[in-house]
């Protein structure tokens, strides 16, 4: 909030947000509206007159539901005798994004909100966070029961009531069956028709689907990095749902004995591998690559200029393999790690590391650190 005008908090319901910004404001000049209370939404019924009087912080949680609030927030800005800071805070990104890019251009900051991660719990947690995913309310829970209930009250709520609010109006039994389809195409390539065809539905239907899940926060498509090269590469995204609990529940396995018996055990801990990854370096851009002669890396990104890969292996004494000597040699890459579950974590060669889960978040000060 030193640097701009305006920071805009993103990420999915019940992950945190209102909280962050409560206890950020609580020592500071701060005025709160929530736009999905009805009293807050009548203080606004002149916009720009009861926000242009306010000094300090004014934060507006859940905006996408009054996306004029966009323009008007430009105006105020722009003046210069304005003596307000915003922090807002949204569930939708596609929707906020959009109106952004129209209106607050060079104005606003934006900081996306995930579930917990490795640093904040702990990394001796691990497994707990695998198992039940990083919403707060769901791996504090006091026992697994109880976190397969919160979780399956969240993505009922989900469906019921936040996608409806989005104006989005697609069936709930229609998504939810979508939801639980691509929980099994977790980690796999997108392939729009094999999925119409099951659902009955067109591409284009199916990829709407896919949009409104991505758009609020609930899965990632990791794009396909392709270059010019002989070789025939993949060019669509890899899906994965993005928090492991909400998987899980999707998948029905309400434990880690379950888990580990799924025959998704392992696309499960690539998905959540890599999410700790991200969480941990948070590169600008993140692509896989592959190529239709079967070479694969899960993760590629570039960081300090320079080309990195990561690999999430189910196995507690990984090793390199001929797929990943080919993406080091095609891709140029300058280090490769192997993500793995085991306690260790030791070099295999001068540009290939296993990686224990929990060093995961010492990623930023290997990359520093190489020569």
């Amino acid at each position: 909030m030193d640097r701009s005008p305006i920071v805009a908090i993103l990420g999915p319901r019940q992950v945190g947000k209102t909280t962050l910004a409560r206890l950020f404001v609580q020592d500071r000049q701060a005025t709160y509206f929530d736009m999905e209370s009805q009293p807050d939404i009548r203080r606004l019924q002149n916009p720009e007159l009861a926000l242009g009087a306010l000094g300090g912080i004014v934060v507006i949680d859940e905006i996408q539901a009054m996306p004029e609030l966009f323009a008007v927030l430009r105006v105020l800005v722009d003046r210069p005798n304005n003596q307000a800071q915003f922090l807002i805070l949204g569930s939708a990104s596609p929707d906020i994004i959009r109106n952004v890019s129209q209106t607050l251009a060079g104005r606003v900051e934006f900081i996306e909100l995930a579930g917990f991660d490795l640093a904040e719990v702990g990394a001796t947690h691990w497994e707990r966070l695998w198992v039940r995913g990083g919403f707060p309310r769901a791996f504090l829970a006091g026992s697994d029961d109880d976190s397969t209930a919160w979780r399956e009250g969240f993505i009922r709520t989900f469906l019921e009531q936040d996608i409806p609010q989005l104006g989005i109006g697609i069936p709930t039994p229609a998504m939810r069956r979508f939801w639980t389809m691509l929980a099994h195409y977790h980690g796999q390539t997108w392939n729009a028709a094999e999925l119409a065809r099951s659902m009955g539905l067109s591409d284009k239907t199916v990829r709407s689907y896919l949009d409104v899940l991505t758009g609020t926060f609930m899965v990632r498509q990791l794009q396909p990095w392709y270059i010019n090269v002989s070789k025939r590469q993949v060019k669509s995204p890899k899906i994965y749902v993005r928090d492991s609990g909400i998987l899980h529940s999707l998948l029905e396995l309400p434990d880690r004995h379950a888990l580990l018996a799924h025959p998704r055990a392992g696309a499960s801990w690539e998905g959540f591998a890599l999410e700790q990854v991200l969480q941990a370096v948070r590169p600008p851009q993140a692509y896989f690559w592959a190529t239709h002669g079967a070479a694969e890396l899960d993760l590629f990104f570039v960081e300090r200029g320079r080309r990195y890969g990561v690999e999430a292996k189910f196995s507690e004494a990984p090793s390199t393999t001929k797929s990943m000597r080919i993406a080091l040699s095609d891709l140029d890459l300058h280090h490769l790690w192997i993500v793995h579950p085991g306690p260790h974590s030791y070099p295999i060669s001068d540009r290939v590391s296993a990686l224990a889960l929990p060093d995961v978040m010492s990623l930023p000060d290997q990359i520093k650190a190489m020569p």
